[in-house]
């Protein structure tokens, strides 16, 4: 499995995702990003994190970074997930877990939940992936991370 580190070139993509919209991570270049790997829609600590972002997101939206959320389910499931829980990051569908592999997030059969906060020049500024998943990156967690980079 192939594993990006903190100042390595961030590996491109492009993948559907809510709204109607193809995502690339070129897209944000000049920008800081937060990409958000997780392993579900609708699972209970996949729900908590992207609810809390959007409990807090008036503080997501001050951290000087984009948000986006990744994982294997469908654009389908990410609409419904977006419209029964209100979300406010966009979810892209990584569904043969592509992109996952690419960032080194992949576990068997599953996806880590991980944060990349990737740099204005497309360098990975910040990396933390978790083992078991059953904790997140808070917002307040995310604003250290993007303070810390560049």
């Amino acid at each position: 499995m192939a594993k990006v580190d903190v100042g390595d070139v961030a590996p491109e993509f492009e993948l559907p995702g809510t709204g109607g919209r193809t995502y690339r991570l070129s897209d944000y270049r000049g920008g800081k990003l937060v990409i958000a790997f997780y392993p579900g829609d609708f699972t209970a600590v996949c729900t908590k994190q992207f609810c809390s972002y959007r409990d807090e997101g008036e503080r997501l939206d001050q951290i000087g970074a984009a948000v986006i959320g990744i994982s294997p389910q469908s654009v389908d499931s990410h609409e419904r997930f977006t419209e029964e829980k209100r979300l406010n990051v966009p979810l892209l569908a990584d569904e043969d877990k592509a992109v996952a592999r690419a960032y080194g997030v992949v576990a068997g059969p599953l996806v880590r939940r991980a944060v990349f906060v990737v740099d204005e020049e497309g360098r990975i500024g910040y990396r933390k992936v978790t083992l078991a998943g059953l904790t997140y990156e808070s917002v307040a967690d995310l604003e250290r991370a993007v303070a810390g980079v560049g």
